[in-house]
């Protein structure tokens, strides 16, 4: 009777601990892929307290969060035939837990392979201006071509940032010198606009002291001011400019009678 008592005791405290061992706690952000008998159950198990009767059951953990994923440098020729080293990350996540097991074998490493090739097929159709300025138009691109094929994995790329762009020394040499020729290009354009902003002004000015002959005697003193509060010894004498003009007059009627007198 004894060893009766005994027996179902441990079978019992054997089946107690057959019970505890499969609890499983899932967190909230994970699922749980169970495999029963070797066949795939519906839906996945999770988040919180779920059984698993091993060994007909086998769990597979995924986690449901957004990962980072670190794409390394790649060796890129653009279409204008420049090759530049270009780094990207990748941000995806699960949606379909059961597809990112049964679909593909290390869905992580998977999505690191097809993101490498990606980044060099998509970057190079683009020039390397486009490179370095359009970044977003070609992070949206990478992403629309990476997440179409992830689709079938049940995973989804949100997005794909290109982080760093590595160029050759001459390269770099070549557009700092075409950074500078637009930069003096632009400073030219400026320095003319302001010549000719500054030469309507004075022919306007012009115009106006035309119309009052006392207005340029009146410049004049303004000006002998200017220069004598500078401590120098410049000595200014205005003359005014009808003066020029009749010593002109009277040098043409002078001439002009030195030729009818020797006519």
């Amino acid at each position: 009777m004894s060893f009766e008592m005994n027996f179902g005791l441990f079978f019992i405290g054997l089946v107690l601990l057959y019970f505890i061992n499969s609890i499983k706690i899932l967190a909230e952000y994970e699922r749980g892929v169970i495999f029963r008998l070797g066949r795939l159950l519906p839906r996945p198990k999770g988040p919180g307290l779920i059984l698993v009767f091993r060994p007909i059951d086998r769990i597979v953990r995924i986690p449901l969060r957004v990962e980072t994923l670190e794409v390394p440098p790649q060796d890129v020729v653009t279409k204008d035939n420049v090759t530049v080293k270009v780094s990207a990350v990748v941000f995806f996540r699960v949606l379909d837990p059961s597809r990112a097991v049964v679909e593909v074998k290390h869905y992580v490493h998977a999505t690191s392979q097809l993101a490498q090739t990606r980044l060099r097929s998509v970057l190079g159709e683009a020039e390397l201006d486009e490179l370095l300025s359009s970044r977003e138009k070609l992070n949206a691109r990478l992403q629309e071509t990476l997440d179409e094929q992830t689709g079938h994995w049940g995973i989804k790329v949100q997005a794909v940032e290109v982080k760093h762009v590595d160029l050759p020394e001459q390269m770099i040499r070549a557009i700092a010198r075409q950074a500078e020729a637009e930069r003096e290009r632009r400073a030219k354009v400026i320095h003319a606009d302001g010549e000719m902003q500054a030469s309507a002004k004075l022919t306007e000015a012009a115009g106006m002291l035309s119309r009052q002959p006392a207005s340029i005697t009146l410049r004049y003193l303004q000006t002998l001011t200017e220069i004598g509060t500078e401590k120098n010894t410049t000595v200014v004498l205005p003359l005014p400019v009808d003066l020029f003009r009749g010593l002109s007059k009277w040098a043409d009627t002078l001439e002009s009678e030195d030729s009818a007198g020797d006519g």
